[in-house]
């Protein structure tokens, strides 16, 4: 599972989070800058509960704690409102360090945790299993003085029905006691949201399912399955760990016709491939390790890809509809 969280400045977090930027100074080490994005093309896309998502998140990987600080407050400086601090990660404090040490006001922030509890054998056991792992996003959150989260996401579906009803259950009960404002899942198939989606004892649906996606291997009808269902999906692994496909063996071509592609606006290829994304109907939570790679990350709602060009990159696709 991929590993990220949300964040969003400004004066307020409803202007702030229209236009998917900061426009506040963020005082820590340096002031942090203002970033801009041209208004033609939207940065944010509004969830099934009217909630405002940014379309660009930061997703943090798998290292300590102070590189996850360092990280986030990069992040933050670039413009960078979305974060994804997944619990597989294990640096959910150093990132809610960061968060506090940023000054950037709590209502400005979106911010998603993740919970794994995949591996219980019965309703049961996912219920309780999801319930502790809700505590502990809590106890790492709270070093940033984070008391609410934004939405909270299952990194992995039950074994079966039965435990996906239970993870579900834990989940609605987080919400109910007002430790979180939106649920949200990663890595299930249209028939396991349909489990969720179809339980008698449904008070909260997923807003949000992440997925493994790219624009060189992607099931073409996915994004299509979830929004029917009222779920908006979110890419991880965005950038095909830099392959922008699956396998090596497919790589050269993507990128060299992302390259093409983006030599015509004056972007790269990466940019390219995540602007596909957006206009392909998803959001995407990125990696980057960089503050020039979180700022071309970020600058890629300037341009718009023709039907032209989308029919090209589609046809480099490499993998089959389900």
């Amino acid at each position: 599972m991929t590993l990220p969280i949300v964040l969003c400045l400004g004066a307020t977090r409803a202007g702030v989070l229209r236009r998917g930027l900061a426009s506040a100074i963020i005082p820590f080490a340096a002031p942090i800058s203002t970033a801009t994005v041209a208004p033609f093309y939207p940065s944010t896309v509004k969830l099934a509960d009217n909630s405002i998502f940014p379309l660009a998140s930061f997703g943090l990987q798998i290292y300590d704690d102070d590189q996850a600080e360092k990280l986030t407050l990069m992040a933050l400086e670039a413009g960078f409102r979305n974060f994804f601090a997944s619990v597989l990660a294990r640096n959910q404090v150093g990132f809610a360090r960061a968060v506090k040490r940023s000054g950037v006001p709590r209502d400005d922030l979106f911010i998603c945790g993740s919970v794994v509890s995949n591996r219980a054998v019965d309703e049961e056991t996912a219920f309780k299993f999801t319930e502790l792992g809700c505590r502990e996003n809590m106890k790492a959150f709270a070093a940033g003085d984070i008391k609410v989260l934004d939405m909270i996401m299952l990194d992995y579906p039950g074994p079966d029905d039965a435990c996906i009803r239970g993870q579900w259950r834990a989940f609605q009960e987080m919400k109910a006691a007002g430790l979180v404002r939106r649920l949200a899942v990663s890595n299930f198939t249209p028939r396991q949201l349909d489990v969720i989606c179809s339980s008698t004892n449904l008070r909260t649906r997923p807003m949000v399912n992440q997925l493994p996606l790219c624009v060189g291997y992607h099931d073409p009808g996915i994004i299509a399955a979830n929004e029917r269902r009222g779920v908006h999906v979110q890419a991880w692994s965005p950038l095909g760990n830099g392959r922008l496909t699956r396998f090596s063996r497919d790589s050269a071509a993507i990128k060299d016709l992302c390259g093409q592609i983006g030599a015509r606006y004056g972007k790269n290829a990466y940019q390219v491939a995540l602007r596909w994304l957006t206009q392909s109907g998803a959001s995407f939570t990125v990696e980057a390790r960089s503050a020039s790679h979180f700022k071309e990350d970020l600058n890629i709602f300037d341009f718009e890809l023709s039907k032209a060009e989308l029919g090209e990159l589609e046809a480099l696709n490499k993998q089959p509809l389900y």
